[in-house]
């Protein structure tokens, strides 16, 4: 998709308008510029108390004499004085979700009046061309035949003179964003059985293809070599080989410490011997949503190209019921040497993940961030607008929820305190893998937090990877993306 800025409107260049009214009784003036050409029939439906002007709602506009643009989408955009980063993502979600219906291929943005003290012009364009992408988005790998695209090819933001270098910046950001949210989209909604942990490597080394990416895939032989006994007992019931990959990309000084992300990345999750509930099982394909958004976020870096080193660590296997499958009561030894007592095979996330943070620690890190669609304690605690957040560092946890709010890719801060701990004493090994009833997801990040020893944070993003029969979110990636741009630019 074809993303540029102008500083005038051109009709004639455009299929459709997105046009932002708010509940005002002075318009800005391209709508009233609008509203005069049309002797009044644009905004007629405000007028009579048709249409109201409240964040998120559209009303189509379609052949108005007096324009030669063949479509106005109008958006609510709710009051100026209280427009803000949630008002700007419910417009543009509900207009380019209207666009993404039409025929129409080249399709403008007004941006006057979105801007304020909370919103500058970077930040709005930024969010344009993500949620441009988003809506243009389609799984149709598993579909035949000829499928339904959507006609948007090109968006064109209007914006002031002196907002256009600022314009044009939040666009390249935006697109970035957009394109690795899609990418981990699709990663994501692909099923069990074409999305393997084989299949995951093939998508790192593609990646590689870029010169600033080095990407290395550690097999079974290597991990039983490294003694990475976790990762290797969850898959060890499945044909799928095991696998850990670590992609690194060299954007900054060879001496500045790299950020890690660490992505669980279970192709499908059927919980082992602890067999999950056959209803709805099949959303477990989208237990490697943490692996996806690690992919994402490095296709977005290789878009930008920040001056940043960042390691990726995609710690992938299948958990299946098998003769050979790990079972409740056996006890692995970690790659960090230590000991683990399985008492429930369905909580292997966090056995994958602890040998991947392990394995973090020769790069002597900045930080570490790892994302896993970990708990289902974390979905009833926060549900599926925020993604839960754990860290062992202060200003690592702030500078995730900056950058999450900068998103719009929200976080919600939960406890680590040692008090959780002794939920996960083993009598017969130096640590249970489950801990209880109570606190589940505190209590699988307090597991997670012993093999740490760096500025470490977690995210628990099991209620916002994917919502139900929608498939895959990509979230959050654009946390990440903006999280690694904000270290880069420290």
């Amino acid at each position: 998709m074809l993303f540029t800025t102008v500083t005038a409107l051109d009709q004639s260049a455009l299929d459709c308008l997105i046009l932002p009214v708010f509940d005002t009784d002075t318009p800005s003036s391209l709508v009233q510029e609008l509203d005069s050409a049309t002797d009044g029939r644009l905004l007629a439906p405000i007028a009579r108390g048709d249409f109201k002007a409240k964040a998120g709602k559209t009303l189509l506009r379609s052949d108005l004499s007096g324009l030669s643009l063949t479509h106005v989408l109008l958006v609510g955009a709710g009051k100026p004085d209280t427009f803000s980063m949630d008002a700007l993502q419910k417009l543009l979600s509900a207009a380019f979700a209207a666009v993404s219906e039409l025929s129409a291929k080249r399709v403008g943005v007004a941006s006057e009046g979105l801007t304020n003290e909370k919103l500058d012009t970077e930040s709005v364009a930024r969010a344009v061309a993500e949620h441009a992408l988003r809506a243009a988005y389609r799984f149709t790998a598993c579909k035949t035949g000829d499928q339904p695209k959507v006609a948007l090819e090109s968006v064109v933001l209007i914006a002031s003179a002196e907002a256009k270098a600022a314009a044009e910046q939040g666009l390249s950001v935006g697109s970035a964003y957009g394109e690795g949210i899609n990418f981990a989209r699709e990663l994501a909604n692909l099923p069990g059985n074409l999305c393997t942990p084989a299949y995951l490597a093939d998508q790192a080394q593609a990646l590689a293809a870029d010169s600033a990416l080095t990407t290395t895939i550690l097999g079974e032989e290597q991990l039983r070599e490294l003694g990475a006994g976790a990762l290797l007992a969850v898959g060890q019931g499945s044909e799928q080989e095991s696998r850990l990959i670590v992609m690194e990309y060299r954007g900054g000084a060879e001496s500045d410490a790299p950020h890690v992300l660490v992505g669980k990345g279970i192709t499908f999750d059927t919980g082992g011997i602890s067999l999950k509930p056959g209803a709805d099982m099949d959303e477990m394909r989208y237990d490697m949503g943490g692996a996806a958004s690690v992919l994402g976020t490095f296709k977005a870096l290789l878009a930008l190209k920040p001056h940043i080193n960042v390691v990726g660590i995609i710690a992938t296997a299948e958990n299946m019921p098998d003769g050979k499958a790990l079972k409740p009561g056996d006890i692995i030894t970690t790659l960090n040497g230590m000991t683990v007592e399985v008492l429930n095979t369905d909580a292997e996330g966090r056995l994958v993940l602890c040998d991947a943070l392990a394995y973090a620690e020769r790069f002597a890190p900045a930080s570490v961030v790892d994302i896993a669609t970990l708990t289902g304690a974390c979905i009833i605690a926060l549900g599926d607008h925020a993604s839960g957040l754990y860290a062992n560092d202060d200003a690592l946890a702030q500078s995730l929820r900056n950058a999450a709010d900068a998103s719009w890719d929200r976080v919600w801060q939960m406890p680590l305190w040692d008090d959780y701990q002794s939920q996960l004493d083993s009598n017969f090994a130096d640590i249970a893998n489950i801990g209880g009833r109570k606190g589940g997801s505190i209590t699988a990040a307090c597991f997670l937090s012993r093999f740490a020893k760096y500025p470490w944070a977690h995210l628990d993003v099991a209620g916002t990877a994917w919502h139900g029969k929608q498939g895959a979110t990509g979230r959050p990636v654009g946390l990440l993306t903006r999280y690694l741009l904000q270290q880069a630019n420290a």
